[in-house]
């Protein structure tokens, strides 16, 4: 019997592999290329109606029809991008062709996407965000200048409105009851948005608007700045994250209320003890104790000084003991400075030393440190066993420690 035998053929020789091929190269570039075109019409749909927003006019009829017209042709410029990330990014990532460009923002997008189901209202800011900076950056790579002008002064205005409202979820997220997982993994979401708005969003701002109130915020963006090169050590972080606090409380005060930035303070407060404490290098450890000395100054004198509510009266008038001494030793400043640091120091160390008193079991570490510094600084005297200190420091029972 003749001897029959398969015959393997080379599957991207064959005719029909061929034409497959032949008809995708010519496919994904012609539905990029329209892609691009819709794009672009939607762009200027919605640069025209945002412009229709911004005219000075009294009636509110007409008001409010530029406003839905915006809203409309904003919601289908959005899909028209969203559109061209599925229909050409992914085919070319998919066939290989794609840029480093692409292959990053397939790979943001899908990083948003997944919010979807467990965090959606997280997920809707998130991806108008994405969308936008997508598109802006297109715009740049493609050097269109005029274009690129005029859109700047509306995506700088979406993306003001896109991260508040980012922030002010993540504000009422911690309001709710959550785990001490959730709850520090929304504090790091706080920081990282305010990061990515101050490294993508601020320096536009810093072009097109001079006034008082980004001069203000200068001097602390760029010591933000120093953090943005380099590998971070853990020190580091802190302080960049308490740079972004301070620079917060200037851009979104509404969005990321006081009592917010208040937690958010006695956060990096517990992380900068927490570092004292397990640093065992000398260097590192007076390295994070200099960190803790300016977030005192932060939390004390930048926050709290502008706190109006509070909870209990016996802490506000706590702080108005500290305040008085704390103007008291300002007035050190610039006669002896020497002097004002050492007392400076002390009035910080001993007030923080009173808080965590409230929790002694927890932060015994910690207020053995502070006490041996208090006793380097010549405010507390090292008895065998003990210290002692004309310093009034409570336990819980409100008995007076001498340790």
């Amino acid at each position: 019997m003749e001897e029959r035998s398969l015959r393997i053929y080379n599957s991207e020789k064959t005719f029909f592999s061929k034409l497959t091929n032949t008809l995708t190269k010519i496919i994904v570039p012609t539905q990029i290329g329209i892609n691009s075109v819709l794009i672009s019409m939607k762009r200027n749909n919605v640069l025209k109606a945002y412009e229709g927003t911004l005219e000075d006019t009294e009636n509110q009829e007409k008001k409010e029809s530029a406003k839905k017209k915006f809203e409309d042709v904003y919601a289908l410029y959005l899909e028209a991008v969203d559109k061209h990330i599925m229909d050409s990014i992914y085919k070319k990532v998919k066939n290989d062709t794609a840029t480093d460009f692409e292959k990053n923002a397939l790979s943001k997008y899908y990083t948003v996407i997944h919010l979807k189901d467990s965090e959606y209202l997280e997920y809707k800011y998130r991806k108008q965000i994405y969308l936008l900076e997508l598109d802006y950056q297109s715009l740049k790579r493609s050097e269109k200048t005029k274009l690129l002008d005029k859109y700047k002064t509306f995506y700088i205005k979406e993306m003001d409105v896109l991260y508040k409202g980012l922030l002010k979820h993540y504000s009422i997220k911690l309001a709710d009851n959550l785990t001490y997982g959730t709850k520090e993994e929304t504090y790091n979401k706080i920081f990282a948005t305010v990061e990515e708005y101050i490294v993508n969003v601020l320096p536009l701002k810093f072009e097109q608007n001079k006034s008082k109130e980004y001069a203000q915020i200068l001097e602390d963006y760029n010591n933000f700045e120093k953090f943005t090169v380099g590998k971070l050590d853990q020190n580091d972080n802190i302080e960049k994250n308490m740079i972004l606090l301070s620079i917060s409380r200037k851009l979104f005060t509404h969005s990321l209320p006081l009592i917010v930035a208040e937690q958010c303070y006695i956060k990096l407060l517990k992380d900068v003890r927490s570092l004292i404490v397990d640093t065992k290098v000398v260097r590192k450890q007076e390295k994070a104790y200099s960190l803790l000395i300016k977030l005192i100054e932060e939390y004390n004198i930048k926050l709290l000084s502008t706190k109006i509510y509070w909870d209990k009266p016996s802490d506000r008038e706590e702080y108005k003991e500290f305040w008085k001494k704390y103007q008291k030793i300002s007035e050190l400043k610039g006669i002896n400075n020497a002097e004002y640091n050492e007392q400076i120091e002390i009035l910080f160390i001993t007030n923080d030393l009173k808080k965590v008193y409230a929790n002694e079991n927890k932060y015994y570490k910690i207020i053995k440190f502070y006490k041996n510094k208090l006793v380097e600084l010549g405010a507390m005297r090292n008895l065998k066993n003990s210290f002692t200190s004309n310093i009034k420091l409570y336990s819980k029972a409100g008995t007076l420690c001498k340790r």
